[in-house]
C-alpha cells in the first residue's frame, strides 16, 4: 500500500520554492555584486593604506586615485575612440537589421526559408573562428589600423536581424495595406508603420549592441596598433600593464571605474526604460 500524502504538501511546495528562487537569485547577484563593491572602495581608498584587499570602504575616502589615472593615461581619446566606434556600429546595424528584418517578414521570394536559415548560422558560430578571415579581409581592404577595420565586421548582424523579422511580424499587415493604398513605398512603410511600432525592439537591440561593443577586447586588440586609435578597453589593458608593476590598485580600480561609468550612469538614468523595453522584445 503507498504512502498517504498530506493535504498540506502541495501549497507548502508551492510556496518554498519561489521563495528558494529569490533566496537563489540574491545570493548569485551577491556574488557579482563583490568585485564591482571591492572596485568602489579600492578606488576611494587612500593610497598606501596597506589594506587593498579589505572590502571595508575608507573612513578618509579620496578621489586622488581617479585624478592620478585620469592625468597617466589619454582617457579622454579612448572614450572618444570607443563612443566613434559604438555608434558607428549602431548606426549601420539598425539601417542593415531593420532592412533585413522586413525582407524576411513581409517579401515573399524562393528560397526565403532557407536563406534565413542560412543567415543565422551565424549566431552558432564562435567568433574567435571568424578572426583571422576577418583581419584578411580588412588588411585586404585597407582598413587595418583604422576606427573603420574595427566596426566593418559588425555591419551585418544576424541576432538584430532576427530580433527585427519577429518584431515585423508582429505588426498588424492591414495597416501596410492601408499605406500601400495611399501609395507609400517600401520605405516610407518602414519609416513611418514598423519603425515606430516597434521601437522597444530597437531600443533593446541597441543596448545590446552598445554594450558589447564598448566591452569589445580581442577584435580591437587585433586591429589597432597606433596608441591614438585605441578604444577604452585597450587603452585600460595598456594603463592596468603600467599600474600592476607598482601594486597600485587603487589606481587600477579608478582606472575601471571610469570606463565602466558611462554604462552604469546611463542604466541607472534610463532603468525603467530599460526593463521596459526588454519585456517588450521578448529578451530574456
Amino acid at each position: 500500500m503507498s504512502a498517504p500524502t498530506s493535504p498540506l504538501a502541495g501549497p507548502v511546495t508551492r510556496e518554498v520554492t519561489p521563495r528558494l528562487a529569490r533566496w537563489l537569485v540574491a545570493g548569485l547577484a551577491l556574488v557579482w555584486a563583490v568585485p564591482f563593491w571591492w572596485m568602489l572602495v579600492a578606488a576611494f581608498r587612500p593610497a598606501g593604506s596597506g589594506a587593498d584587499a579589505s572590502l571595508l570602504p575608507s573612513l578618509a575616502p579620496t578621489l586622488a586615485n581617479f585624478a592620478e589615472a585620469w592625468a597617466s593615461a589619454d582617457f579622454p581619446l579612448y572614450f572618444l575612440n570607443s563612443l566613434v566606434i559604438c555608434a558607428g556600429i549602431l548606426l549601420v546595424q539598425l539601417v542593415t537589421a531593420s532592412l533585413a528584418g522586413y525582407v524576411f517578414a513581409r517579401l515573399e521570394f524562393p528560397g526565403r526559408g532557407l536563406l534565413f536559415g542560412l543567415f543565422l548560422v551565424q549566431l552558432m558560430l564562435v567568433p574567435v573562428v571568424l578572426l583571422v578571415p576577418n583581419l584578411k579581409t580588412i588588411a585586404a581592404l585597407g582598413l587595418y589600423d583604422t576606427l573603420p577595420g574595427v566596426m566593418a565586421p559588425y555591419c551585418a548582424t544576424a541576432f538584430g536581424t532576427f530580433l527585427m523579422r519577429q518584431s515585423f511580424r508582429e505588426v498588424p499587415r492591414e495597416l501596410e495595406d492601408a499605406a500601400m493604398i495611399d501609395g507609400a513605398g517600401w520605405w516610407a512603410r518602414i519609416r513611418l508603420i514598423y519603425l515606430p511600432l516597434t521601437k522597444p525592439a530597437l531600443v533593446a537591440f541597441s543596448i545590446v549592441s552598445v554594450t558589447s561593443h564598448w566591452n569589445e577586447f580581442l577584435w580591437p586588440l587585433m586591429v589597432i596598433n597606433s596608441p591614438d586609435r585605441r578604444p577604452l578597453t585597450l587603452g585600460l589593458a595598456s594603463f592596468t600593464l603600467s599600474a600592476e608593476g607598482m601594486q597600485a590598485w587603487g589606481l587600477i580600480a579608478a582606472g575601471t571605474f571610469l570606463v565602466s561609468l558611462p554604462l552604469l550612469a546611463a542604466f541607472l538614468i534610463f532603468q525603467r526604460r530599460f526593463v521596459n523595453s526588454f519585456l517588450a522584445s521578448g529578451i530574456k
